[in-house]
């Protein structure tokens, strides 16, 4: 059996499918209240149709997109992030810490970024120093954000800016060096001179971008020759020590010489004093005793010859005893002798 949309159901209703002006009245009604007819209405007798606005339900939905506006345009910025904010795709202003507001649709938060985080990165490459040697060296990149706008509205791609840069500072810096000065002492330098020139890329490229530190991980010659060189090195290590010992031992011989030299110079010194005060004393001596010697010649030359006797025989170890009528008598007096000797070991 056919089904034939002029048949009305069971219940008596006509069967036909909803039209589309009923869709759009229903449609109508939620904005608008309104009656049509003919003469069953009593405000209109003419037959005509009257709608009237149905401003409640419109204010509500008026109402609840504004909500919803204000609602995605509001932003909490942290104390150490900062937001872009372009207008139409035009830069318009730099969101700081805080509420913060901003209009959707028409405005657009570009970037949003920590400015106070330090930003690391590794950059392992190998380089030609000076004297056309390869060197395989690994720097350490420290880096934070000093211009938000320039960082990500001039530079496409920061990061690959700031390793190309890195690069070719790094480049510039060991081809100036040779080798030896490059792997054993001028680590601290090139440091310097590698941030020194980054820096400088950096401002050109007006990147926003602030180096923090650089530092070399490492720095060895390739696998290849590293044994050679590290006898080299060690080598160059021993005359360092070598050099050091010397200097070592002249910093303490040095003073101790001079001491010496110092102490023989008073040494003779004194000694000088003594034999010219000794022979002062002599002269005055001497005089005094030429002054008696002419007061009374004989008894001065007397006195002279005894007190010479009396010296010479006072360091003598033997005595003459003179025996009247016999023959000289020699005496050695043992015990005298012992202990003056004794005395001299002393």
């Amino acid at each position: 059996m056919s089904w034939n949309p002029n048949e009305k159901d069971p219940w008596g209703r006509k069967n036909s499918p909803p039209d589309l002006d009923d869709a759009i009245k229903q449609l109508r009604e939620m904005f608008f209240s309104g009656n049509s007819g003919g003469g069953n209405n009593d405000n209109n007798d003419g037959g005509g149709a009257s709608f009237q606005f149905n401003f409640k339900f419109f204010s509500y939905l008026i109402m609840g997109l504004l909500a919803l506006y204000v609602f995605l345009g509001v932003r909490i910025v942290n104390e150490a992030d900062r937001m872009v904010v372009l207008t139409l795709g035009k830069y318009n202003r730099v969101l700081g810490p805080g509420l913060q507001f901003h209009f959707p649709i028409i405005e657009e938060v570009y970037a949003e970024e920590n400015i106070s985080k330090i930003r690391t990165f590794v950059l392992p490459t190998n380089m030609l120093t000076r004297d056309e040697n390869i060197v395989d060296i690994e720097l350490n990149v420290q880096y934070t954000i000093s211009d938000l706008v320039k960082y990500s509205l001039i530079v496409e791609d920061p990061e690959i800016t700031i390793r190309q840069a890195t690069e070719s500072a790094l480049r510039h810096v060991v081809g100036e060096n040779n080798m030896d000065n490059l792997l054993t002492s001028g680590a601290a330098a090139i440091s310097s001179g590698i941030l020194m020139r980054l820096e400088e890329y950096l401002d050109i490229y007006d990147a926003g971008i602030a180096v923090q530190q650089v530092n070399i991980e490492q720095r060895q010659p390739p696998a290849e020759v590293i044994n050679s060189f590290r006898d080299v090195v060690a080598a160059r290590e021993d005359k360092e020590r070598l050099r050091n010992e010397a200097e070592k031992y002249a910093l303490s011989i040095v003073p101790q010489a001079r001491g010496e030299a110092q102490r023989q110079l008073q040494d003779a010194e004194a000694y000088k004093q003594k034999v010219m005060a000794v022979a002062e004393g002599e002269a005055e001596r001497f005089k005094a005793l030429l002054v008696e010697y002419n007061k009374a010649p004989e008894v001065t030359r007397e006195r002279l010859y005894i007190d010479a006797l009396e010296e010479v025989l006072s360091s003598s170890t033997k005595v003459m005893i003179d025996v009247e009528g016999g023959n000289n008598l020699l005496y050695l007096p043992l015990d005298q002798l012992i202990k003056k000797q004794e005395e001299d070991n002393e």
